[in-house]
């Protein structure tokens, strides 16, 4: 927090910069050691339109850290809870694995592994040594990467920009097509990229109030938009 003004930390992708590589999910993989079919950040490939006009698009997708989480209110041992800065975390300590968020949630992107897997089926040492049994039975989601983010605004960084306080997902984008940043500073690159463009949030409609918004074309008789 700085002062009396508040934070909201939300990620917005542009869907006409995202090529579908995946890099996004890769890194996430790699930064959180999440197990073989675990993914808090993958990318669905959509076609729509009827032939010859049929177009794609690949969408980013994972934990939206929600104003109002369906998984929260479903959660019996309040495991799950909301910080004042919009991201939604898990307690692994106090979860005990009901899946309850899971069926709640609407975006699919909460997951439970109740046993250990490996990626060539005998455990390699780089998992061993990022193995993390208190991830284990219990459920597991994007956090923004919320350790970098607290640590770079302990030590003056700028979520967002700095890489260093950075969610792993958009330093690694090859297409600068996730961004990151304070939708409650309208100054930032988040606020300034939605104020350019159109955009959706997905399943609004619900009333979660997703925190992660995406862009799809520009505001008519605006420049094009400028990088994030």
């Amino acid at each position: 927090q700085r002062g009396e003004v508040m934070t909201r930390w939300t990620m917005v992708a542009d869907l006409r910069r995202c090529v579908g590589c995946q890099t996004c999910t890769a890194s996430c993989r790699h930064a959180n050691a999440t197990p073989p079919g675990v993914q808090w950040r993958r990318v669905i490939d959509m076609e729509f339109g009827e032939y010859p006009n049929v177009q794609r698009a690949f969408v980013p997708v994972g934990c939206q850290h929600c104003d109002e989480p369906p998984c929260m209110e479903v959660c019996p041992s309040t495991a799950t809870k909301k910080r004042a800065d919009g991201i939604v975390t898990i307690d692994y300590d106090l979860c005990i694995g009901c899946a309850y968020c899971a069926v709640a949630c609407p975006y699919q992107a909460r997951y439970k592994t109740e046993r250990p897997s490996f990626a060539y089926g005998r455990q390699s040492e780089h998992e061993r040594k990022r193995q993390d049994d208190g991830r284990r039975g219990v459920a597991t989601k994007c956090t923004f990467c919320v350790d970098r983010i607290d640590y770079g605004t302990e030590h003056g960084l700028t979520p967002g920009i700095d890489p260093e306080a950075t969610p792993a997902c958009v330093n690694a984008c090859i297409a600068q097509a996730l961004a990151f940043g304070d939708l409650d500073d309208p100054k930032s690159n988040v606020s300034r990229l939605l104020a350019e463009n159109q955009s959706f949030r997905m399943h609004e409609e619900l009333g979660t109030g997703p925190g992660f918004h995406y862009l799809w074309d520009r505001k008519d008789g605006d420049e094009p938009p400028q990088t994030p």
